[in-house]
This record gives structure tokens, sequence and C-alpha cells, in this order.
């Protein structure tokens, strides 16, 4: 190990570095549409691009609870961030996002038959923004953002297709 901090660490193998996160199972990105086709994203500050990002709900396993499966973790991350809760949820796929710098393995899910059981908004540390989209406006909404100078997490579009969701032109 080169250098650990409060929630990576950076490691030395073979002559090649990368991060990883001490402590964390997994990562979960949650697909989430409502019945009225809304699928809803959270925009928030990431610090390592210095900006807002408008992303899919997502979120740390085995960070609360070491013997979290990913599926409670995506329940858990859902109503935490957006305030619905899923009362169906998907396992689509998982891979590593980041390879040349971080062993980082996401776990995508289709959440379906959203209740909305709290504000969401995150926990006390975060600054989240829940957006409701409907499909059929998303293309505009992410071309809107962008122009005002928000990044745009490409997972949406990962997510979707995973997810078989259409979006119209």
């Amino acid at each position: 190990m080169l250098a650990e901090g409060k929630y990576l660490a950076l490691i030395s193998d073979g002559g090649w570095e990368y991060v990883t996160r001490p402590h964390v199972t997994g990562v979960v990105v949650i697909v989430a549409l409502t019945d009225d086709r809304k699928l809803v994203l959270v925009e928030q500050p990431r610090t390592a691009v210095h900006n807002r990002v408008v992303e899919l709900p997502a979120g740390l396993v085995g960070d609360v609870d070491a013997h979290e499966s990913l599926a409670d973790a995506a329940r858990r991350e859902l109503i935490e961030e957006t305030g619905f809760q899923p009362g169906e949820i998907r396992r689509l796929a998982e891979g590593p996002v980041a390879v040349g710098v971080s062993d980082e393995v996401v776990s995508f899910f289709e959440a379906r038959r959203l209740e909305r059981v709290g504000p969401g908004g995150g926990d006390d540390s975060e600054d989240i923004t829940v957006h409701e989209v409907p499909l059929g406006e998303l293309r505009r909404f992410l071309a809107g953002k962008q122009a005002e100078g928000r990044a745009v997490d490409p997972k949406i579009y990962a997510g979707l297709f995973l997810a078989g969701v259409e979006v119209p032109r």
C-alpha cells in the first residue's frame, strides 16, 4: 500500500497503481422508473470533478453494514437519496467502471413500482436534488443541464440500455 486516506487507499501491484475503497464490498446504481414512465435522477456536487453531476441514484455497499446484500443496499440508497421505495428491484448487470485506476465494480439494478416514502435528498452530509424526468423529455433535460454547465454521468445511458428502456428522440 502506498497511501491510505479515510475513504480510499492507493495500491501498487506489480508496478501498477490503483485505488480501492477499504471497508466497501460493492457499488450499486439504480435505474428507478415511476409507473408513469419518469426516470428518477439525482443531482449533487462531486468534489473530484468540481461540479454538480446529474446521475442515477447510487451508493456504496458494506460501508454501513458489512453483511448488507447488493439488493438491500440498492433499496436503502434509493430511499435515502430519492425518497422512493421500490416495490420491485431486479439486478441487471455488473462490471468495472474505471479499470485503469480503480478496482471498483458497479452493480446495476432496476427499480419499479415506486412508492414515495420520504423526501429524499440524502443524509446530513449530502446535498442531493431529486429530478423526476418523463422519458420523452430526458434528452432535452440532460442537454439543458449540460448547457447550464452541469456534468451528466454516462452511466445514465448505460443503465437505461441495461434495463431495456427506449428513450424517445
